[in-house]
């Protein structure tokens, strides 16, 4: 029996607040990109054997941010992807690194302020609440938290 999309992210929420979903800070305007723009690949100088669901943060620079792009969400947890391959070659207009990881199943939440850090990283606890209530927030019919 396949899951409902309710059980799903009811099991989301519930590895979030664990702990268990790693976050990885990703520069602005990018993590729009894989939001409402089909960028289907984050582009990185190291690989990663990690697959599933991690926390996209978005990083406070401006560096890479056009004039018209400076009201996008920075300094803070943005959405979720998954992680599904990592690669060194990808037939697609957003790859150009060394390493790619492949993504789907990409969805953006409500900005969460946050410090980014290097790398994968676990948000504390209290962020981690924050996030599942707002990946819980989107879901159709929320389940009541037992």
């Amino acid at each position: 029996m396949t899951d409902t999309p309710d059980e799903i992210a009811r099991g989301l929420t519930d590895r979030i607040e664990a702990g268990q979903i790693k976050a990885l800070s990703i520069l602005q305007p990018y993590p729009h990109h894989i939001f409402h723009d089909g960028k289907d690949v984050e582009n990185r100088d190291w690989p990663t054997k990690g697959r599933g669901w991690f926390i996209i943060h978005a990083g406070k620079s401006t560096r890479e941010l056009a004039s018209s792009q400076a009201d996008l969400p920075r300094g803070g947890f943005v959405g979720l992807a998954r992680i599904v391959d990592c690669v060194t070659e990808m037939d697609s207009k957003w790859f150009f690194g060394r390493y790619g990881f492949v993504l789907s199943d990409a969805f953006p939440i409500p900005l969460i302020p946050y410090k980014g850090q290097l790398s994968f990283f676990t948000p504390d606890q209290e962020a981690c609440a924050l996030i599942a209530a707002s990946v819980r927030a989107l879901s159709p019919n929320p389940a009541p938290k037992p």
